[in-house]
């Protein structure tokens, strides 16, 4: 199953994020890193955000942090968010499916048959185990903060009082 470039995209910029030294990122930071439209990326911050996946920060030192732990942000979830829709063949489109064996063809069970296993094999996966190796990630990234780069973020917890 072939992603589209929105989902490649979504994918992207939350890694990005996840892996930031900071935290959190700008934009026009990630179009550099990968070499992608501003106005692209624009698009998918903006779905992200409203998905829950991303917060935008303002003022001096805004940008975009995670919304959750990445721990937290399971890929199979915003890959069908972004897919929206599992329609490998045009016989998955009432609508406009003009397949002429549709009725007796058993493709379109083995077809989604394919797509269940996919997504089965996505929900496994956390924004956090496609970041684990952040210092790899940081060095092509963030060349100039390769010092910086933690190995894992954690959670904080809160103390306890004895």
């Amino acid at each position: 199953m072939r992603l589209t470039t929105f989902t490649d995209y979504s994918l992207r910029v939350l890694m990005y994020v996840a892996a930031h030294p900071e935290g959190r990122a700008t934009i026009s930071e990630i179009a550099a890193a990968y070499a992608i439209s501003d106005h692209h990326l624009t698009k998918v911050v903006h779905f992200l955000g409203k998905e829950g996946y991303l917060e935008n920060l303002r003022g001096r030192g805004g940008g975009l942090r995670l919304a959750r732990q990445p721990e937290e942000i399971n890929v199979g979830e915003v890959v069908k968010r972004t897919e929206g829709g599992d329609v490998p063949a045009e016989c998955f489109q009432r609508e406009s499916n003009l397949c002429a064996i549709t009725a007796d063809c058993r493709l379109k069970f083995v077809l989604s048959d394919a797509v269940d296993a996919f997504y089965a094999s996505l929900r496994r996966v956390t924004l956090e185990d496609v970041v684990k190796n952040r210092r790899a990630l940081g060095k092509v990234l963030f060349p100039g903060q390769a010092r910086k780069i933690a190995p894992a973020r954690k959670p904080a917890r809160a103390r306890s009082t004895p």
